[in-house]
């Protein structure tokens, strides 16, 4: 009986809210007019009468099946759908055989397949030779990133278009059209509408799905956040420690306190947390914040990066994670510099060029007496007891130029240094004219 009522666009009585509500037409469909109003490329094809292959890749409740039905019904195509996570070979070996006769007969198929980031390499492989032939033309639905999920022949073959997450101006439409639906204003004050649009996280189904529960409640008194909160049950934040999530949360943990913002980075830092991130992966990218970003700037952020680390050891969640938040405020305030970061990229390079040169004779050991005759040490000083503190002696081979590899602009403690090393390049300038 379902089918009856999807198949004339209709739902049953009983039917979920969010299917009751599911648009009509792509004009009713809320968030992606980038991908669906004028101009648009998804509505060009619509109005071109063609459709090519695509990727529907975004978050969960944001329209995917939905604008492939639509697209399938304004085209004049045939929609036919399967689940990645329920279908196997059979199948899809059944899906193309009904769409090679319906081909035959003059009728285009729309094949669409949710969670397509499912099926395997192999499988993916198998729609090829019929997206190829135009046997189907294939709507995929994925919340993975493709470039990492699906295989590069079939993103070759296809288009793929982001969906974004629904606004705040999007899922209050989907409100309004729930209580036209149900006749009737959700039992809300205006903070607390706000914030039930803030717990669905850009989820347009998980929104309405609420928006049921709170029909069912009397129209007085009017729920206020606290209220709220206490009705519904809040859900975890999409995070998936593996996958695409996990890496854009840490790169914008990272560049927010490169970025000398601690606001930002105390935020990123939490929604990791929340969504179940190992503390100690934390840890660990700190101190690497702290030696690529901030060097000798403050070499007091290592330690402190460090015992960050420790102390989430010794105290471990939640007391722990507040070391961790302590240090990440550390780094995002501190001066910045990459000098060392940039110098040992050079050196590395200059080591691997020259790597066989061996150290001048006065620097190298020489713990025999054939070394010594040699000339092993012979005329090595040693700076800290010369009148300046300062040899300007040759530390590099013989046959090598010499090169400086650090170069401190003057941030933070650097600005010392910088004026030090100055100091002696002058010195040792002066040693060698004096020389000559």
């Amino acid at each position: 009986m379902s089918d009856l009522f999807e198949a004339s666009g209709m739902h049953p009585p009983d039917a979920p809210l969010a299917d009751r509500l599911r648009p009509a037409s792509l004009d009713q469909v809320v968030g992606q007019d980038h991908l669906l109003g004028e101009g648009g490329p998804i509505r060009r094809m619509v109005e071109a009468g063609r459709l090519g292959s695509m990727i529907l890749w975004g978050p969960p409740g944001t329209g995917k099946t939905t604008i492939a039905r639509l697209l399938a019904h304004a085209a004049g195509y045939q929609y036919q759908s399967i689940s990645a996570v329920f279908s196997g070979v059979a199948d899809l070996k059944k899906a193309f055989e009904q769409a090679r006769v319906r081909r035959a007969a003059g009728q285009s198929t729309l094949l669409f397949v949710d969670e397509i980031h499912r099926f395997n390499r192999a499988q993916q492989d198998g729609f090829l030779p019929f997206v190829e032939e135009g046997v189907i033309t294939l709507v995929g639905a994925t919340t993975e990133n493709p470039s990492f999920e699906l295989n590069g022949a079939l993103l070759s073959r296809s288009q793929v278009f982001v969906l974004k997450r629904l606004d705040d101006v999007a899922l209050d439409q989907l409100l309004t059209r729930a209580e036209a639906q149900e006749g009737k204003l959700l039992p809300l004050t205006p903070e607390a509408r706000q914030a039930l649009t803030a717990l669905a996280d850009g989820d347009g189904r998980y929104l309405l799905t609420m928006a049921e529960t709170l029909f069912a409640l009397p129209p007085e008194p009017a729920l206020d956040v606290q209220a709220l909160a206490a009705t519904l049950q809040r859900r975890a934040p999409a995070y998936d420690k593996s996958r695409e999530e996990h890496y854009n949360l840490i790169s914008a943990l990272h560049k927010s306190v490169r970025g000398s913002d601690p606001d930002a980075a105390l935020y990123w830092l939490a929604r990791m947390l929340n969504g179940g991130e190992d503390p100690l992966y934390l840890a660990r990218r700190i101190v690497r914040m702290a030696v690529e970003d901030i060097g000798e700037a403050d070499p007091l952020s290592l330690l402190v990066a460090n015992a960050a680390k420790d102390t989430y050891d010794f105290l471990g969640s939640p007391e722990g994670e507040l070391a961790l938040a302590q240090a990440v405020v550390h780094l995002a305030t501190a001066p910045k510099s990459v000098a060392v970061y940039e110098a040992f990229k050079a050196a590395k390079r200059a080591a691997a060029e020259t790597g066989s040169l061996m150290p001048p004779a006065h620097i190298r050991n020489a713990p025999t007496k054939l070394m010594k005759s040699l000339g092993y040490g012979k005329g090595y000083q040693y700076d800290p007891s010369t009148e300046t503190g300062f040899s300007g002696a040759n530390y590099f081979p013989d046959e090598m130029e010499r090169r400086v590899f650090y170069a401190p602009r003057g941030e933070g403690h650097e600005e010392k240094v910088k004026a030090r090393l100055e100091r002696w390049a002058a010195m040792r300038a002066a040693m060698t004219e004096g020389d000559g």
